[in-house]
């Protein structure tokens, strides 16, 4: 038996551990619309896992507003007053204001209160940075979605906000463009029916031979396949994507899910050797996040335990800077 992939926890990687918890939605359309004739399956973590560390991945959906995204900071904000986390917010450069902010909302299932309920958290969003300080002054919102003709609600009341504000970058395969590029692509899998996946994946590869993607192809294939079967055996999930045992088990994706994942505990050697490399993660996001740290704050993060890491991978998703690290510390560490 191959191993199984349900079950397995998650010690730490920004919410990594969540990547697994893909939910099954009912796709509800319009009554003119045909009936879905496959699962809409998606895991707000997976769009996490894929530009926390790499903002410029969303550059080729976008190609018609941004010809490069070269100095984009990626983050996902909590919106305070609603408790609501966006999906993705990716700032411009600080020395190139003229560039638009991307506001990232995936909505892989139709819901009738989506259109206002998107346009009031962007309004949220861009008075909340103005309360802090951080401006936003041109600003774009990209909706991943299987299709813009799910039923979204009336657009009528927001008719503006849609049609200069919303960049729609859709899934279904009937819904793709002819020069797709390979990432839009990859994210299709979501949607395809089993049987496609193998030769869709042998697609994708070799679309993506040559590009920015190209030496990340095999880990994006499998986040996605992991988020959408997380109850599927290694085997079978390197058979849906074309992947060999040995690529998938060298993939950043299989370290992350089940090399840190995995709480064996049985040798203190190798506990010692999850934390430190926990701690190396946390104190890469937190440099992206906070700039550089000084070496005592370095010391206290390596020194902390696995329980207290997490809890840090947690909170830095809502750093603003250097001063909410040097609280979370005192607060926090001992």
């Amino acid at each position: 038996m191959g191993e199984v992939i349900r079950g397995v926890e998650f010690i730490q990687i920004l919410d990594i551990r969540d990547l697994l918890k893909a939910v099954p939605w009912a796709c509800h359309r319009r009554d003119s619309e045909p009936a879905a004739t496959h699962p809409v399956v998606a895991s707000d973590k997976l769009f996490y896992w894929l530009f926390q560390q790499r903002a410029e991945r969303l550059q080729p959906l976008v190609a018609s507003l941004l010809p490069q995204m070269e100095g984009y900071v990626f983050s996902a904000p909590v919106l305070k007053e609603r408790e609501y986390r966006l999906d993705g917010l990716f700032l411009p450069p600080a020395d190139q204001p003229e560039l638009p902010t991307l506001i990232l909302e995936a909505q892989m299932a139709a819901d009738p209160d989506f259109l206002l309920r998107l346009n009031a958290e962007t309004g949220c969003l861009l008075q909340q940075q103005q309360r802090q300080g951080r401006p936003i002054r041109q600003w774009q919102v990209v909706v991943i979605c299987p299709s813009r003709q799910l039923n979204f609600g009336d657009p009528t009341p927001v008719e503006e906000f849609v049609e200069r504000r919303v960049v729609w970058i859709e899934l279904l395969s009937e819904r793709l463009p002819p020069a797709a590029p390979p990432l839009q692509r990859a994210l299709g899998m979501l949607l395809l029916p089993e049987a496609q996946l193998p030769a869709c994946s042998v697609l994708v590869r070799a679309e993506a031979a040559g590009t920015s993607l190209g030496t990340e192809i095999d880990d994006v294939i499998a986040a996605i396949l992991v988020s959408r079967f997380s109850g599927r055996t290694v085997p079978e999930i390197c058979a849906m994507g074309g992947i060999t045992v040995e690529d998938f088990s060298s993939s950043v994706a299989y370290r992350e899910i089940f090399g840190l994942g995995r709480q064996e505990g049985r040798q203190e050697g190798r506990q010692e050797g999850r934390q430190a490399e926990a701690a190396a993660l946390t104190l890469r996001q937190l440099q992206r996040r906070c700039g550089s740290l000084n070496p005592n704050q370095q010391a206290r993060i390596q020194a902390l335990p696995i329980s207290a890491l997490e809890a840090l991978a947690d909170a830095l998703l809502d750093f603003q800077g250097p001063e909410d690290l040097k609280a979370w510390l005192s607060g926090n560490a001992s």
